[in-house]
C-alpha cells in the first residue's frame, strides 16, 4: 500500500509543525499577555525563554523527568519575572532597559551554565498519537501533539475567562487601564504588577522547556531564535487578548513550519529561503499595525509603550 500522498503532505505538514513549532510562541505569548494586561512590558522574556530551556533541559537529564524539568523552567522563569518586576517597582526606572538588561544576563547565564548538558540527552516530554487510526505516517506525524500544547491551549481559555469574569482578572485589567483609578479603590498596583511579571515569566520559563525537552528536544546555544522577543509582537497584533494569542501563535508556527514542509516533499531549491518566513512575519505585522490610529488598539492604558 502506497503512503505517497504527494501535494496533500504539504498542508499536513504544516499543520503539524504548526502545533510544534507554535508551542513556544503560546506560553510566551500568553506570559507577556498578562504582563502587560498589568500595566507593564517585559522584553526579557527571551533571555527567560533560554534560561527555562536550560534549566528544564538540565534537570530533566539529571532526575529523569521531563515534567520536574518543565516544573524547574517555570520556577526559573518565575525567578527572573521577580527580578524583573522588583527593579521596575525603583523609582525611575525604565521598563523596556530592564527588560532588555535581563534578557542579555538571562541568556548569559545560560550559556555558561548550559555547556556542561550540550552533549547529554534528556527525556523527550510524551506525545498523544492523535493519529493511531490512519496507516499514512503524514497523518501520524501531523497529529501526534504534545501534552503542553493542550495546556497551552486550556491555559488560553482560562486566561480569557478570568480577565472577563473573576475579580482576579478584573484586579489586573484596572491596575494595567489606570493607575489613578486602581488607588482610587485601593488597589496596591506595584504588587499586582510584580505577581503579574512573575507569573508571565513562568509561562515563558515553561515555553523554553518546550523547545529543550521535545521541539527540537536538544539544549544548545542557538535554540531560541529570538522566539521571546517575536512574542512581544504577536501580543500586539493579538490585541491583548489570550484566545487570539493563541490563535496567532498558529499562525506564527505554520509559518515556520512552511520551510520544513516544502522539503518534505521534496522541494530543495531554495527552500531555505522559507525558513525566514516567521520573522518577514513578524516584520509584516509591526508595519501592518504602526499606523496611529490602530497600532495600540486595545492596549492597556497604563502600559508603558502607550505613555
Amino acid at each position: 500500500m502506497t503512503t505517497d500522498i504527494g501535494l496533500w503532505g504539504v498542508p499536513l505538514a504544516i499543520m503539524g509543525g504548526a502545533i510544534r513549532v507554535s508551542t513556544p510562541f503560546l506560553f510566551v505569548s500568553l506570559g507577556e499577555c498578562l504582563t502587560e494586561r498589568s500595566g507593564r512590558i517585559n522584553l526579557g522574556l527571551e533571555g527567560t525563554l533560554v534560561f527555562g530551556a536550560m534549566s528544564g533541559y538540565a534537570t530533566a537529564y539529571l532526575t529523569g523527568s521531563p515534567w520536574l524539568g518543565v516544573l524547574a523552567a517555570a520556577i526559573c522563569g518565575f525567578g527572573f519575572g521577580l527580578v524583573h518586576g522588583w527593579i521596575c517597582t525603583l523609582p525611575r526606572v525604565n521598563d523596556i532597559a530592564v527588560g532588555i538588561a535581563l534578557m542579555l544576563f538571562g541568556m548569559g547565564l545560560a550559556f555558561f551554565f548550559g555547556k556542561p548538558f550540550i552533549q547529554p540527552v534528556a527525556p523527550d516530554l510524551p506525545t498523544l498519537n492523535l493519529g493511531t487510526w490512519s496507516d499514512i505516517p503524514q497523518v501520524q506525524a501531523a497529529l501526534k501533539i504534545n501534552v503542553l500544547f493542550i495546556i497551552g491551549a486550556v491555559l488560553a481559555v482560562a486566561m480569557a475567562w478570568m480577565f472577563r469574569n473573576t475579580q482576579l482578572g478584573l484586579t489586573i485589567r484596572v491596575v494595567g487601564d489606570s493607575d489613578a483609578a486602581a488607588r482610587a479603590i485601593g488597589l496596591k498596583t506595584n504588587r499586582v504588577r510584580f505577581l503579574s511579571t512573575a507569573c508571565g515569566g513562568a509561562l515563558a520559563g515553561i515555553g523554553g522547556a518546550y523547545l529543550s525537552l521535545y521541539y527540537p528536544g536538544s539544549w544548545n546555544e542557538g535554540l531560541s531564535s529570538g522566539q521571546g522577543l517575536m512574542a512581544v509582537a504577536l501580543v500586539i497584533f493579538a490585541r491583548w487578548s489570550p484566545l487570539n494569542c493563541f490563535w496567532a501563535a498558529l499562525l506564527f508556527g505554520g509559518a515556520g513550519a512552511l520551510g520544513p514542509a516544502l522539503q518534505s516533499i521534496g522541494i530543495t531549491q531554495g527552500y531555505y529561503l522559507f525558513y525566514a518566513a516567521p520573522y518577514v512575519l513578524t516584520l509584516a505585522l509591526l508595519i501592518a499595525t504602526s499606523s496611529p490610529s490602530k497600532a495600540l488598539t486595545g492596549a492597556p492604558g497604563a502600559l508603558s509603550i502607550t505613555r
